[in-house]
This record gives structure tokens, sequence and C-alpha cells, in this order.
């Protein structure tokens, strides 16, 4: 029997942000190799996460190695989550997704070597392994010799076994192409007896190597039956080249058999034809009367297909590997078969012998004859009247594990085949299958038979999609018994046949008459840690609480408050908290000026030990600082250094330099700065400029030091009209402001006197003497002293001036936000992600009960109740009241499920109009 695959989570791309750094990297790469990269390749339906499947193959060893293993590619796509029916495609489809956009990364970024030219790597098929070695030469060499020659290779599976061939005829070698079906060899019809009549050792030999064939002596013999029945004709002899010819006489006469030269074949007599009829040419042969289902055939036209042991054992394989490509619609009365051998099981536990009716005119009273046609509807009371054998759950004769062995074949292969959804929506309306499937979920409790019915379950998941099951329907009664059971494997199955009743018809999903204990069962498994089973815990309720009457029933069965409770903390599963900047203003730059700062005396004397043209370097470095989106005008600049230098450069008597030859030194300090001709619209002047660079409004000094300004008003009245000049120390702009502008002097000991007068600050914006105040200078001194400290800061001390002051930075906002399950939509893949997961079902159960909950007549008995009392608002109003806190709370934090939580806020607060 074919193992059963291991549940492994189906594969899906995250998106993290390791997953985008990853995928950034390989856009890079490939655009860099020339190659096209398909970001997100599909394998069959599901899209690959190509950061998981490299990180899994490289830890496997590599493409080579995994190529080299035989079935490792299966085993790489059942690790990865890729499950399919045809797992060789699968296999070879993960291969070949792997070797057109991950291989060659591998190669460089794993083993540090080059990768082959994409000529023989990208652009040709993913057959083989050793991309480690391969080059033009050796690759050309092998394709030149598997030219004609099956590539096993190629197909990233070599685990299926195929057919030995013999080895091919060399004469024949060169009809054969790849890719093409080579010709099958012409059948030798008869070939005479032209050796000698005594054999020789050569001889005796050879025909001793032909006796150990069977199957080469029985073709002999098939094609001598063949002439001594079916003779050729003359003319189709002389056309056949290979084989012999009956015109052919042997020199020696003596070894010729009389009756071969006295042969003459006879006329070829016609073919006895006869009328086929067709539903073309006759229709009436082909109308039948059409019962209520497409199975509803004639019984003695009904002939199930019996498979038998050795049948059953392949047919497991066969809809195990090939479901895609195996129907029922192609084998007719497998159906019919499989479904009888499977009841056999009843006999085997209990004195019932299960046969399908196909007669839908005799009624039997036999309990073991089941409706074929039209179900049996009391199949569930027969099953309560079986007595039950009396056979050992531990040990069992050979017959018996035998019989059982066959049916559970039987059983898997329906399995196995309704996975395919063609053969899904067959079955759903061959009514002996769901009797089955009762009968199967019926059995004993035993520990032999938990297989068997965990196959029907599966079958039952399958078909229910295309099923409309009313709550008195048996198959609907069994599912439902199924919650009452303590494995989980029973439940989680049941639940997901329950809430997938109909899902692909256009007929509701009623689940009515569910039992008050199942529904508080579901309710407690909502506060397991079992993602899987919650999340079917959900499917159903969302089904369930979309019927009125459903919801009017939950209602009084459970404690609702409780339900809501648990739906609200499952809004935030799986959640994860994250911050996002938010942009309030954008970044500014201000413009550049044609301003630049006055030379200051100290750094004018250092300048002058220069030549040039390091003079006009060191200026440009001083004075200037780079800003590519910047320019000055070359005459600003020229007049600038002309007037710092003209007249202490013709007291020393050293020339100045040449305007071109200052603007070409002024452009080679920075690597962007240019001398460039700006032509602005609307302006018809061009303009010479210097692009690239910027004038720093305070400059430096040859160590990097800035310069500090003095921002001392000249005149009072006129606080905009600042003095301009830079020192490099505190103590020299301290001096300064108090000699040149509050005329103070110094005594005969050096010392600036403290008398106490008038004194008023004009610093900057300074506003705290902005009109004179009486004091002693060493107050107003100290006061001096903060605006100097600020312009000029002290040595050690930590004032780091910004690296670019002409940019103000944006301002920005930081929110935490939260962030639950998502997924993005194949249709719209830049659309931003959807909500998913267990909070995405959560809010729309809640939003079901929000919805319905004041349709029943539970709401009409609690308004009555309520309206004797101060309470109001109903069972919206009970339920939610206490979680709007929280429900606010998601809405604002999470994006991805704010658009149902606002659905359901408007469903849980009625409008202003209708409160009153």
């Amino acid at each position: 029997m074919a193992k059963l695959r291991l549940e492994v989570p189906l594969h899906a791309i995250d998106r993290t942000p390791e997953y985008e750094d990853f995928m950034n990297k390989l856009r890079d790469y490939h655009a860099k190799r020339g190659t096209t990269l398909d970001p997100e390749p599909k394998v069959g339906m599901i899209h690959l996460d190509l950061f998981k499947v490299f990180n899994h193959i490289v830890a496997s060893g590599g493409y080579d190695k995994v190529s080299e293993e035989k079935l490792a590619w299966r085993r790489m796509a059942a690790e990865l989550g890729l499950h399919s029916n045809n797992e060789a495609s699968t296999a070879f489809a993960l291969k070949e997704k792997f070797y057109k956009n991950l291989a060659a990364y591998e190669i460089s970024t794993i083993h540090g070597k080059e990768p082959p030219p994409k000529d023989i790597l990208e652009d040709v098929t993913a057959k083989g392994a050793s991309l480690l070695t391969r080059t033009r030469e050796n690759f050309r060499g092998k394709r030149e010799s598997n030219v004609g020659a099956t590539d096993s290779a190629a197909s990233g599976d070599d685990g299926t076994p195929t057919q030995e061939r013999p080895a091919p005829d060399p004469a024949a070698s060169a009809r054969a192409s790849r890719g093409l079906r080579e010709a099958p060899p012409q059948r030798v019809i008869f070939q005479p007896d032209t050796g000698p009549a005594r054999a020789t050792r050569q001889a005796s030999n050879q025909q001793a190597g032909n006796s150990a064939s069977p199957a080469v002596n029985h073709g002999q013999q098939s094609a001598a039956h063949h002439q001594a029945t079916h003779p050729m004709p003359l003319m189709a002899i002389h056309n056949n080249s290979r084989g012999p010819s009956i015109l052919h006489h042997p020199p020696n006469s003596e070894n010729t058999s009389h009756l071969v030269t006295s042969y003459q074949p006879k006329p070829m007599k016609p073919l006895q034809l006869r009328p086929v009829a067709t539903p073309s040419n006759t229709p009436s042969e082909f109308f039948k009367a059409k019962l209520p289902h497409r199975f509803a055939l004639d019984p003695a036209n009904r002939q199930p297909m019996q498979p038998g042991t050795f049948a059953l054992n392949h047919l497991v394989k066969i809809s195990f590997e090939r479901g895609d490509k195996y129907k029922f619609d192609s084998f007719p009365g497998l159906a019919e078969g499989l479904v009888e051998k499977a009841l056999q099981i009843g006999n085997l536990f209990y004195h019932v012998n299960w046969t399908v009716s196909w007669d839908s005119f005799t009624e039997s009273n036999d309990i073991g004859v089941l409706d074929g046609n039209y179900g049996t509807q009391d199949i569930l009371e027969r099953i309560q009247n079986l007595i039950e054998r009396e056979i050992p759950d531990v040990i069992q004769t050979e017959k018996f594990a035998d019989e059982m062995v066959l049916t559970t074949e039987a059983i898997l292969t329906i399995r196995n085949m309704v996975t395919l959804p063609e053969n899904a929506q067959n079955m759903s309306d061959f009514y002996p299958v769901k009797d089955l499937i009762c009968i199967l979920l019926h059995l004993p409790a035993r520990d032999s038979l938990t297989e068997v019915k965990h196959l029907a379950l599966d079958i039952a998941e399958q078909l229910t999609p295309f099923m409309a099951l009313e709550s008195d329907d048996p198959l609907y009664k069994t599912l439902l018994a199924q919650l009452a059971s303590e494995d989980r494997g029973t439940i989680l199955t049941a639940l997901r046949a329950l809430g997938r009743i109909s899902v692909n018809l256009e007929a509701t999903n009623k689940l009515g008459h569910v039992p008050g204990t199942t529904l508080q069962r579901i309710v407690n498994w909502l506060l397991l840690n079992d993602d899987e089973l919650i999340d079917a815990c959900l499917d159903f309720l969302y089904q369930y609480t979309a019927v009125v009457p459903n919801l009017d029933n939950l209602v009084r069965s459970i404690v609702p408050d409780n339900l809501v409770q648990q739906l609200v903390r499952l809004l935030a599963h799986g959640a994860r908290k994250y911050t996002r900047e938010y942009t309030v203003v954008p970044e500014q730059r201000l413009p550049a000026k044609d301003e630049i700062a006055p030379m200051p005396n100290d750094l004018l004397q250092e300048m002058l030990k220069l030549e040039e043209p390091d003079r006009v370097h060191q200026w440009v470095k001083c004075f200037f600082e780079e800003d590519n989106r910047s320019f000055i005008t070359q005459l600003a600049a020229w007049q600038a250094y002309q007037s710092a230098f003209a007249t202490p450069l013709k007291a020393i008597n050293q020339p100045m330099i040449t305007p071109a030859d200052f603007i070409r030194s002024s452009t080679s300090v920075y690597k962007d700065s240019n001398a460039q001709v700006l032509r602005e619209p609307g302006d018809p002047q061009q303009k010479f400029i210097i692009h690239g660079i910027r004038a720093r409004p305070r400059p430096l000094a040859f160590d990097g030091t800035e310069y500090g300004r003095c921002l001392w008003a000249m005149n009072p009245d006129k606080r905009n009209e600042k003095c301009g000049h830079f020192y490099l120390k505190q103590e020299e702009m301290w001096n300064h402001i108090l000699t040149s502008h509050l005329n103070e002097q110094r005594g005969e000991n050096g010392q600036f006197p403290n008398i106490e007068k008038e004194y008023r600050c004009t610093w900057a914006e300074c506003a705290k003497y902005e009109i004179p105040t009486k004091m002693h200078l060493q107050t107003f001194a100290q006061h001096i002293s903060t605006h100097i400290s600020t312009m000029i800061p002290s040595p050690g001390s930590f004032n780091r001036r910004p690296r670019h002051p002409w940019v103000i930075p944006a301002k920005t906002m930081s929110i935490v936000l939260e962030e639950t399950p998502t997924f993005r939509d194949e249709r719209m893949p830049e659309a931003p992600p959807q909500a998913g997961g267990i909070p995405l079902s959560a809010v729309l159960v809640l939003r079901n009960i929000a919805r319905n909950v004041v349709k029943t007549e539970a709401e009409e008995e609690l308004l009555k109740e309520q309206s004797r009392s101060s309470e109001r608002g109903g069972w919206n109003e009970k339920l939610f009241r206490p979680h709007l806190t929280q429900l606010h709370g998601i809405l604002a934090e999470n994006l991805a499920m704010s658009p149902y939580i606002a659905s359901l806020l408007e469903l849980i607060i009625p409008a202003p109009d209708d409160r009153d």
C-alpha cells in the first residue's frame, strides 16, 4: 500500500526583510549577468519563495549534489511543501526553476567560482548535473554524443522505472534524431532456412543463446504462424527491402526445401466491412431515458470493474503518482468496482454482505442491499441493527488480513482519485460512495480501523464541496457525530468537510440541527494553541453563523459573551509590533547665495605664504563646500578672490593669477565641480557658473576649524546689519565686542574696569537686554560670553555642526503599528497585502454575528426584557460594548484589518438616527 505523504505546510512566500534583501541581490546579479529573472516562478499553482528554495537546496548540498542523488528533487519538493498528485512533474518543475534562476547565483556566491556562460546554462534545459565543471567543450561534446539517446537526467527525476530497450541498430542510427520518435523496425514475416542441413558449432551456440530468450522465440513463432495464415502479396514482399524475398534461390539446391520453392502466395481476400452505428447517423440507437443522475444506467448494462489483488496494489500507486491523469470518466465501471470491493469490509466485522442494487423498480427488504440510484436513506438505522462479529483486534487470520488489505487499498484508491476536482465532482453524484462513507465511519472502534476511518473522512472532505446536504441526510449526521470524537485528526477533517458543504454550488450550507454540546466543544477548541484546529473551527462558525436560525440556536445553547471574547482575542493572533516613520514636513534645501564670507586677517596671512595655484585651491576649500545641486557664478567667485588678494599681493610685489587660470584651478578642487554655461528659461542672457559648489556661511581655517562670526548689530536701530567679522577663538571675539562695540578701555593693569552703567545687547535676535539696563560690566560680559560660546565652541566641548547646514531635515513622526498574517492577491501583485489567516476568519465570524443577531427571536426577547430596565441596545450592545476599545485599537494600528473592523463597527454602533 502506498505511504501517505507527510503533513508539511503548503509552500508560500514569506515576505520578510531577509527575503527582500535576497531578491534585490538576485535581481542585481541577473542584471549584471544579462539573464532574465523570474522573481516568483510557479510550480503548478504555487508561487516559489526563491529565498526559501535557495537556502534549502544549498543546505542539502547544492544543485549538483541534489541532481546526482536518485529521487532527491522529489524529496526537496516534499520538504518545501510543494504538494502535488504528480510528484515527478513537480520535481522537474522545481529543478528547472532553480536551474534558471538560482544555479548560477549558487556557483558564484556559495562556491566562489565563475558559472558557465549563459548559452550553456540558462539558455538550455535543466538536464544533468556537474554545473561546477561544465564548459563549452565538454558540454557540446556530451550533447553530440547523446544525439538520439534518451537523456534521463533531463527529467530531474530518474526514479520512475523505464522499460529497458535493446541496443539500437547501427544501420538505423542515422535515422534517429533527438526529440523525434524513431520509426519501429519492420517485422520480418518469414525467414527461410538457407543454411546447411547440419548445424555448425557456432550456429548451435547461437541457437542455445536464443533459447534463453523466451520473448524472442515467442515472437518468431507468432511471425511464422502469421505467415502461414496470412501470406503477404508478392508486390509487398518486393517492396520490403529488409525482409527476405521468396524469389531468392540459394546456389546450393540440395539445401532448398521443395515446399519452399513450390510455394505460391494466394491473393488477399477483400475485407468484409459492416456499418457502425454512430450518434450522427443513427441517433435513435443512442437515445435513452435519463434517470435522476449520471450513474443511473440499465442494471443489466452496469458491469463493475473487478480489480484483482495485483491490480489494487497498482491502482493505489497509479492514483497517488499520476492522479491528475487518472479520471473515473475514462474508466467505466471502475467506481462501481472500487466501491463494491470497499463494501466487503462490512462482512469482516458484521454479519452482513453489503451489495449495491441498480434496479430502480424493485424494493428489497434485505438489510444489506443498498440503493445505488437514490441512496439509502435509512442506512444509519440499518447500521445500528447490525450484529458485530467477535473478532480479536490483535491476532487475525491470514485470510482476514488479506481481505483487510484489499479493501483498504480500494478505499485508498478512491481517496487518492477524488483529490482531483474532476473526480470529486463526478463522485459527488455517485450515491453508493455516500453510503460507503457512512458505513466506514460507523465501523467498530478498533485500532486497526483508524486508518480506514481517516480515509473515509478524507473522501468526504473532497466530496462535500459539490454536495448540498440537508440536516436529515445520513452523511451529514455521520459527519456531525464525528465532532464528539477525541481524535484530533477526526475532528479536524470532519470540521473541514462540514464547513465546505456546497462551497462550489449555489446552494447555501445551512448546517442545521447542530447540538448545543457540539457548539460548546467548538468554542472550547478556540482556546487551544492549535492554529490548524482553530482555523477549521472558524471556517465552520463562519458558515454556521451566516444562517439566522443557526445564530438563534447558538445564542440559546452557549454563553455568546465567551465566544465573542475569544473571537476578539483572535483578532490579534500572530500579531507583531513594528514602527513606521511618517514624514510630516518634507526635507528642505536653502538656496545657494553668491555672497562669499569676508577674509579673516589671520587666514589671509596664512594664504599669502602659498604659491599659485595652491592659494586658489586652499581658498576654495576654506570658503566653499561641495554641493552637486548648487552653483556660483564665475564672476562672483573671481571678484571675491580679487578683493581679498589684489591689494595684499601688490604690497608684496606678487602677481595676481589670471581669470582663466583661476577658473581652471577652482574647478579642480572638488570632483563634481566644473565650469558650465547656464541658460535659464525666460532669461535671454546666459550665465557662466562653477557648478557643484556653494559658499560657506563661515570660512574654515587650514586645520578645518570653523570661524565664528560676530553678530553684533552695528546700529541698534538696524539690527539686521551685523558686524560680520570672523574669529577663531572666544577670547578674540570677546575683546572685539568690548573694545569695538562697547568702547571699553583697559586700565593700567590690563583689565577692563568693572564700572556700572547702562548696557544694551544687540547680538542677533537677543531680547534679554533689548533696552538699556544699568549693571556692572562683569555681569554684562558674562551675558556676552553666552553668545560667544554658542558661536565658537570651546575646545573639548561637544557641539558638532551638521554636515550640510543648508539642508533642513524632514520632520517625521514614528507610529507603532500592528501586523497580522497577510497575503498578496495573485491577480493584482502590485496591490497592498490583504488580511488573511485566523484574524480574518475571526472578524468575519464577528461580522456575521453582529449582522444576523438582530434578526433572531432571541433579540426580540432581549429587547422586551431590557424595556423593563434601564438597559438598551440588544445583543450587539451586550456582546460588543466591552470590546469597543480593543476594536478601535486594532482599527488604528492594523492597516490590513482596518477595513473589516470598520465594517464591523458600523454594524455594532448604530447611526445617530437609529439610536432614538
